[in-house]
């Protein structure tokens, strides 16, 4: 009996500790449209500059998560600041807010499946 419940506990600390790390609350898109207007949010697109041109989210900064000088460019944001993080599907978005969560960011949103749903919801997008 004492060994059923120690292996259990041991697989259950385990999967946790494989669990994502990231401190991002994720948001649908009428959540992260109302994150977006907060004066105190700077709003991050992590999808490709040609995918940003095509149409981003008014005020939003392009960073590229796949880019090679994402690491980089994060290093130079304010920690201290509150950051809507999205992409294309929601996929990169999370990479992108996990990486930033382990420098150090602490005030992290999501759009969960990306500006698909921002877009789904007949929400507005910048094109230029």
């Amino acid at each position: 009996m004492k060994k059923t419940i120690a292996a259990v506990l041991a697989t259950a600390f385990l999967l946790t500790s494989c669990s994502s790390s990231t401190t991002a609350t994720n948001l649908d898109a009428a959540g992260f449209a109302d994150q977006v207007t907060k004066t105190n949010v700077i709003t991050l697109d992590v999808r490709t500059p040609g995918e940003f041109m095509e149409g981003h989210i008014e005020g939003a900064i392009n960073i590229d998560v796949e880019g090679a000088t994402f690491d980089s460019e994060i290093a130079n944001l304010d920690k201290t600041k509150s950051y809507a993080v999205y992409c294309r599907s929601g996929r990169r978005s999370i990479v992108a807010v996990d990486k930033m969560s382990a420098t150090g960011f602490e005030k992290l949103s999501n759009l969960e499946n990306g500006i698909n749903d921002w877009i789904a919801n007949s929400l507005p997008l910048v094109t230029s």
